[in-house]
């Protein structure tokens, strides 16, 4: 099931939407390095279920245990396993979808790969799997931290609402929106909490950097560092979309605009280029954006397909996000620092 990411610093996880638990296995951690148990925590708080009015109010507390491959606060180089229990499953919510396949989720799909699938909350296509990649991502910043090395993302758009304006990282963890903008989140909230109420539910895109990330990091040929955060990102769910750089906003340049013109010191004047040429880093803020779709679960009426090839009427059910975009900075922050770091390593002894 490629339930495995990563080359040197690899993540597996493992676990359904509505099983006993999730979890993980990292391999690849050198030994002999401090991890924050409660920088973890503080991480996978960002991405709970529940925290606010305008994400799923299914109630997790999502408190991770450390299995082993961490000692007395410390790395010992063998695996870290962990889980995540599962504590306020619903079961019943989706009993009228054993033999039914949602509009836009992975149901038909699973169905035809494996002729047997979990429907309870989607079982392993429920983006509750995320929850252990936020777990490899935190570890993953720690180290990078180390280095100098940060990331940070922020929404910039839900629906046709944009940021604009100057960008205000201090923002971000004021807001339940998590945009970078105290004036535009409010304007996002209220529209987010404007389509919950009437049953639909709304995209949105956020903006990821990687700052401090010397040059010299990615492969010049399949392995292009820009590929391996594409590929890391669009494993998301939902997500739509991923550009880094100028982006398709690039096609409408002329090369004497585009050109990021070096300064004597290796940097260069723009960043048109997002930190990466030729697949490999170049110094510069590695610089991306991804867009998520609307959540395919709506509280209306549609029609769907059952597993007897008759259209039939669905009505919605079950806790959901009106957008996820807010629940998931911290994953694309996840993803983000599981590249970042995973290339360092590949690159040199880290």
């Amino acid at each position: 099931m490629s339930s495995s990411f990563g080359k040197i610093f690899r993540l597996t996880t493992f676990g359904e939407s509505h099983g006993k638990a999730i979890g993980g296995v990292i391999d690849g951690v050198p030994s002999d390095f401090p991890i924050d148990i409660e920088q973890i925590q503080a991480e996978l708080d960002k991405r709970k279920p529940g925290q606010s009015a305008i994400v799923s109010q299914r109630k997790e507390s999502d408190i991770v245990e450390v299995l082993s491959g961490i000692y007395e606060g410390k790395t010992t180089g063998a695996p870290i396993g962990f889980i995540i229990p599962n504590e306020d499953q619903k079961t019943k919510d989706y009993d009228h979808l054993k033999d039914v396949y949602r509009p836009s989720h992975a149901d038909f799909t699973y169905s035809k790969k494996y002729g047997n699938r979990d429907y309870r909350g989607g079982g392993r296509s429920s983006a509750r799997e995320t929850a252990s990649r936020v777990v490899g991502g935190a570890i993953a910043k720690q180290l990078l931290a180390s280095k100098g090395i940060d990331i940070v993302a922020y929404v910039d758009q839900v629906g046709a609402i944009k940021l604009s304006g100057e960008i205000d990282y201090n923002e971000i963890d004021n807001n339940i929106v998590r945009c970078a903008h105290a004036e535009v989140a409010k304007e996002m909230e209220t529209y987010i909490k404007e389509i919950k109420k009437s049953g639909d539910t709304v995209g949105g895109s956020i903006v990821c950097e990687i700052n401090h990330l010397p040059p010299g990091i990615g492969e010049p040929v399949f392995d292009k560092l820009h590929a391996e955060l594409g590929k890391a990102m669009l494993s998301i769910n939902a997500v739509k979309g991923f550009e880094y750089g100028s982006g398709f906003s690039g096609i409408e340049m002329k090369g004497t605009e585009h050109n990021d013109l070096f300064k004597q010191d290796g940097s260069t004047e723009s960043n048109h280029s997002g930190g990466i040429q030729g697949g490999i880093s170049n110094g510069m803020p590695i610089t991306m954006r991804i867009a998520f779709k609307p959540v395919a679960t709506i509280m209306k009426d549609q029609t769907t397909l059952n597993s007897k090839d008759e259209i039939i009427d669905l009505q919605g059910k079950g806790r959901h996000d009106p957008c996820v975009v807010p629940r998931a900075v911290v994953i694309v922050e996840a993803m983000a620092a599981m590249v970042a770091l995973d290339m360092m390593m590949r690159n040199t002894s880290f």
